[in-house]
């Protein structure tokens, strides 16, 4: 009678296993079904990329979560033990799977904190892009940079765990301030009128960034709100300093983090067609030359101007 009833007990138990089994498999293809049902639904309301995305992925994520629960119901509500199962998986779930656990948090810190968003121009340690996908193990990078000169795009795809945000640093172009600081470097000759030169480099700057200052101030006092960000001059400057080949000249001006590249191929344009009507502004540039103090100095240097000889008994 024992041996039956054991018997019995067993079968009972693999009828309810089947029976869950059952359960989860229909609730997996019902789940299925809707979501795709209604991606269906949204994709021939909307053409715009970005809400038929948010859509897609929120959709997603709400099928999944309602599915895990569901699962959990049918699976655990027969276990008599269910806090030491659950300590037992807990532990088991920690050591085995750390880095897909790091990632996951990684994922509600992205949707709870929102660092970035689907659309930044972000640099997460060695790796910069732009943010074209969030997902709960990985962030999704269209790179930029790397052998591709000016932050422009190279055609990669790079997948960067969300655990990175936790040991890198994260750098958003497009938090925030919402606008760079770029900076042109200009070498002239030492024998070049530089106080033109530098004239003519701020009236260049002024044309192709001035209107965007009155922009930034409004970005710069939302921004403060968040922020401790302060600038006192966000027009563009012009910054002098001496080399050994030159004099140089660095326009600082602002720009948009996508637009680094064409302002500054419109800003040297101006200045190669500027200088070009000048003949007292040369560019320098590293080579090798003979001075003759004597000839080329100043008045006050010849020996004649010291000792009173003559320059020709020098």
């Amino acid at each position: 009678m024992e041996s039956l009833s054991e018997l019995l007990k067993q079968s009972a138990g693999m009828k309810s296993h089947m029976g869950h089994l059952v359960y989860t498999v229909f609730i997996i293809l019902a789940l299925w079904l809707i979501r795709k049902i209604l991606v269906r639904i949204i994709m021939g309301q909307s053409d715009d990329a970005h809400t038929r995305y948010i859509w897609q992925k929120g959709l997603t994520y709400g099928v999944t979560f309602l599915g895990l629960f569901l699962i959990a119901r049918i699976w655990f509500s027969g276990l008599a033990k269910l806090d030491t199962f659950l300590g037992l998986l807990s532990a088991g779930l920690a050591i085995a799977m750390k880095d897909v656990i790091t990632n996951v948090i990684g994922w509600f810190f992205i949707m709870w904190v929102r660092p970035l968003e689907v659309g930044d121009r972000v640099q997460i340690g060695a790796y910069s892009g732009d943010v074209v996908d969030k997902s709960i193990f990985h962030i999704t990078l269209m790179e930029i940079g790397n052998w591709v000169d000016a932050d422009q795009s190279t055609g990669r795809i790079i997948s960067i765990p969300n655990s990175f945000l936790f040991t890198m640093p994260l750098a958003n172009f497009s938090k925030g301030f919402h606008f760079i600081w770029n900076e042109i470097p200009v070498l002239v000759t030492f024998e070049s009128n530089w106080e033109k030169a530098k004239e003519i480099l701020l009236s260049i700057a002024l044309r192709h960034s001035a209107h965007l200052s009155s922009e930034a101030e409004k970005k710069v006092k939302e921004a403060s709100k968040r922020f401790f960000i302060h600038y006192s001059k966000l027009t563009p400057i012009v910054y002098t300093n001496v080399k050994d080949c030159g004099i140089l000249l660095t326009i600082r001006y602002l720009c948009e983090p996508r637009m680094r590249r064409g302002t500054q191929e419109g800003i040297w344009e101006d200045i190669l067609a500027a200088f070009a009507k000048c003949d007292d502004i040369d560019f320098a540039y590293p080579t090798t030359r003979f001075y003759d103090n004597i000839r080329e100095g100043k008045p006050g240097k010849e020996p004649s101007a010291q000792t009173g000889a003559s320059p020709d008994s020098a």
